[in-house]
């Protein structure tokens, strides 16, 4: 196993879509596809990733309900990336530092890849018309699928794939930051308790 690669790219796909990224993991290694920590092959495992992956899938495809959605996961999807990256260590029989520096590259990456979701969804839901939630959300999904089936098989590629998606992402987001601001702002709106800070 390729360590660092497979590491930084499911980090990656978990902080797009972190309950997909177990339940696709636990499938594949129970399929035999890649070394996957036997933990995540477990079916209560993958049952309660599916059933959330199934509520994230309506979700996050409703203009604003998708955005609570990302800050309630703001610390849900780095903690989810860090346990596979510290399983992932340990099924390579690395411990110690190492294994924390694994778990901690995969949770850094995840917050990375989960805090540009976020924000171009915000920019995405300045659109009045909800289609392009819709196909942006499958595209993630699709992404997410590729980089996992990836990160088993081909985990340098998925690596290559996982740092241009960040670069773009980031391009992404500086360009269109106008609208994430204002749809920011409509978002506070529409939570105004869920937006106030705390006295």
């Amino acid at each position: 196993m390729e360590l660092v690669p497979t590491v930084i790219s499911a980090g990656w796909a978990s902080g797009v879509n972190a309950y997909g990224t177990v339940a696709l993991l636990g499938l594949l290694g129970r399929a035999g596809v890649g070394e996957v920590p036997e933990p995540l092959t477990g079916t209560p495992v993958i049952a309660i990733a599916l059933v959330l992956y199934a509520i994230e899938f309506v979700v996050d495809k409703v203009p604003y309900l998708d955005n609570t959605w990302d800050i309630v996961s703001t610390p849900v999807r780095p903690a989810i990336a860090s346990a596979g990256g510290s399983r992932f260590a340990g099924g390579a029989d690395v411990h110690g530092v190492d294994q924390v520096l694994a778990a901690g590259g995969a949770g850094s990456t995840a917050l990375a890849s989960h805090g540009i979701k976020a924000a171009l969804r915000l920019g995405i839901n300045a659109s009045p018309e909800p289609a392009s939630n819709i196909v942006v959300s499958l595209t993630e999904d699709g992404l997410v699928a590729l980089v996992v089936a990836l990160t088993l098989e081909h985990p340098v590629t998925a690596l290559a794939i996982v740092i241009l998606l960040l670069a773009l992402g980031v391009g992404l987001v500086i360009l269109i930051w106008s609208r994430i601001r204002r749809a920011w702002r409509a978002w506070r709106r529409r939570h105004p308790r869920a937006s106030r800070s705390p006295p």
